[in-house]
């Protein structure tokens, strides 16, 4: 009964989000995963766009943290305006408020992971502790929305 309501609520949140941020490109979970084992296409850069904390528990493999709400758009000056980029972050508010500054700083291939990295690991794809080790945790970011990502991915509280 609570996976129908998760995904309920998780339809809901999205919708939400696509409503806020209507000029933003959302990229399916399932059609992301499917882009980066197809080395045809070139490969996107990922940015993580929650809090230090969350990355260090986990984030997808070869994302660079980036901070939301403060984020250092100069950092990336040297990747050009044409290189694909997928952000993301707990269920997707966060990384499209960065997809949207990124779209308005020229960058024109910006995608956002739509149900974010608490979607990819509900899904039981793999996200990493760093990019060697692999890991089932995630940071819950906080006890309500938390209640998006299945118990048995909740990082243990430090």
């Amino acid at each position: 009964m609570f996976e129908k309501v998760r995904s309920l609520i998780f339809n809901l949140l999205k919708l939400f989000i696509r409503l806020a941020f209507p000029s933003v490109h959302q990229i399916q979970t399932k059609e992301f995963a499917q882009w980066l084992l197809n080395f045809t296409k070139p490969q996107p850069l990922m940015l993580d766009a929650r809090n230090q904390a969350e990355y260090e528990i986990s984030h997808l493999k070869g994302a660079i943290h980036i901070d939301s709400i403060a984020p250092d758009l100069a950092a990336l000056s040297t990747v050009s305006k044409d290189t694909p980029i997928v952000v993301y972050c707990s269920i997707g508010y966060r990384s499209a408020k960065l997809t949207q500054q990124l779209n308005e700083a020229g960058f024109s291939s910006v995608f956002n992971l739509s149900g974010g990295i608490f979607q990819w690991a509900n899904e039981g794809r793999s996200i990493f502790k760093d990019d060697q080790h692999p890991t089932h945790f995630v940071h819950p970011y906080n006890a309500m929305w938390g209640k998006l990502l299945k118990a048995c991915y909740h990082a243990q509280k430090q």
